[in-house]
């Protein structure tokens, strides 16, 4: 059977469009349908749920930082084995960076001819909330709205003021959730609390399965879906392997990275070795690289400073490997960490910058690198796609040459950022993909 598609948006973020995808998902694999999911954009906590509730990894799919053939062939990855992939959008369906490389939503769904459902928040709207359906279905030519499902529904007469404005408008309902129905997911400033934070994430799946159930007509969003319609092929690899034995360090407080990045460094041959530096363990010493991801160390800062193993293997790691960080990972090899209380901790000073999430200022969007100089990342001159999220700020730079000079969205000189010193280098950067030759 080939796989079928289709994206779940919203108007806005906090519409509820990531509890609405999990109880889709719940649902349709609790009645035996072959669900995958993905998430379009850059997103680290969204896809971890998508892969709970479907019980395999879910994929990013970003038409700003990726390629074309990247693009193609991770979608095509994503739906491999699958009835229905369900794609769950980042923002207001068409928000991104603006251009003809948006990397909205709206881009995926009119790349690949797939359907959009759009959850709509209608807290304080009646009849409106048919006006404005009307209009993300009519705003751009390519993309298709499928229909729409009421979130945070006031009650049966709120609902009945709905659906006669939705019929005159053709906008097809699939459905209603009440307000008080319960279902919420906890956050933090990075977005959501983790899933592996979740005491009882299973019986939260079940829950939003049954309310799926009882309010969503299941079968119509199953037929909405259209055929992926691309062939089975392996996705170009999105980023080299930094080496062949990577120690990547792995539990609460550096659990971002991309799955297709951890795909593409085992497809080009690399072992993945993971390591837990709130456990206070050591890199491998077989490792001939090592990788701090993003995360939360602000949350475990002391921790981390205590961490006397985890320290002098990270120092004699950097003798002879590289080693990289991103964001969090960024933060742990500097010299300090300053916590939201005001206190300062010692990093590993493989660095010399310094970081405090008590001076707290959102950083946010997508960014180009070009490499400043030969690093874990690839060669001088290399570019990069990514994007910069965090809160934390730098309040000392240090004296360490630069990572990387970055770019945003729109090709606007941002300056030099990061650092590097001998094998060891690092950013507020993400990295999502390679930039493709031009």
């Amino acid at each position: 059977m080939t796989a079928r598609g289709l994206i779940i948006a919203a108007p806005s973020s906090g519409a509820g469009k990531t509890t609405l995808t999990l109880a889709i998902l719940a649902a349709l694999m609790r009645r035996g349908v072959r669900v995958r999911a993905a998430k379009a954009g850059p997103d680290y906590i969204d896809p971890a749920f998508h892969a709970v509730a479907t019980g395999h990894p879910a994929l990013n799919l970003d038409p700003w930082a990726m390629g074309p053939a990247l693009l193609d062939g991770l979608l095509a990855e994503a739906g491999h084995g699958a009835d229905l992939l369900v794609i769950e959008t980042a923002m207001g369906l068409f928000d991104g960076a603006g251009g003809a490389r948006s990397g909205s939503g709206a881009d995926l769904a009119a790349r690949f001819g797939l359907p959009v459902i759009l959850v709509q928040d209608v807290t304080g709207q009646a009849q409106s909330a048919a006006a404005v359906a009307a209009g993300f279905a009519h705003f751009a030519a390519g993309v298709t709205l499928a229909g729409v499902i009421l979130n945070r529904v006031a009650s049966a007469r709120h609902r009945d003021l709905i659906l006669p404005a939705m019929a005159r408008a053709g906008i097809p309902v699939f459905g209603a959730l009440l307000r008080d129905g319960g279902f919420s997911l906890l956050a933090r400033h990075l977005g959501l609390v983790q899933a592996g934070e979740h005491a009882d994430l299973e019986r939260f799946l079940a829950t939003l399965a049954d309310a799926a159930e009882a309010a969503l007509d299941l079968p119509a969003i199953l037929a909405a879906a259209r055929p992926l319609g691309l062939a089975s092929r392996p996705a170009p690899a999105a980023f080299a392997p930094p080496g062949q034995r990577i120690a990547l360090a792995e539990d609460r407080a550096f659990s971002f990275i991309y799955p297709h990045l951890r795909a593409a460094w085992r497809a080009q041959g690399a072992e993945i070795l993971p390591f837990s530096p709130l456990a206070d363990e050591a890199p491998p010493a077989s490792a001939d690289a090592c990788w701090l991801p993003g995360g939360y160390p602000e949350l475990y800062a002391g921790a981390l400073a205590a961490a006397a193993r985890f320290r002098a293997g990270m120092a004699r790691l950097a003798e002879t490997c590289p080693i990289h960080g991103e964001c969090g990972g960024y933060m742990v090899l500097g010299a300090y960490l300053e916590d939201q209380d005001g206190v300062r901790h010692p990093m590993l000073g493989l660095l010399g910058h310094g970081t405090s999430f008590a001076r707290r200022r959102l950083t946010l969007g997508y960014r180009r690198a070009v490499l400043a100089g030969p690093s874990a990342l690839g060669m001088q001159g290399s570019a990069l796609r990514g994007h910069e999220f965090h809160y934390a700020s730098l309040t000392d730079p240090g004296a360490d040459p630069p990572l990387a000079v970055l770019f945003d969205a729109r090709g606007q000189e941002l300056g030099p950022a990061g650092g590097r010193r001998g094998r060891v280098s690092g950013g507020f950067f993400h990295v999502i993909a390679q930039e493709e030759a031009s």
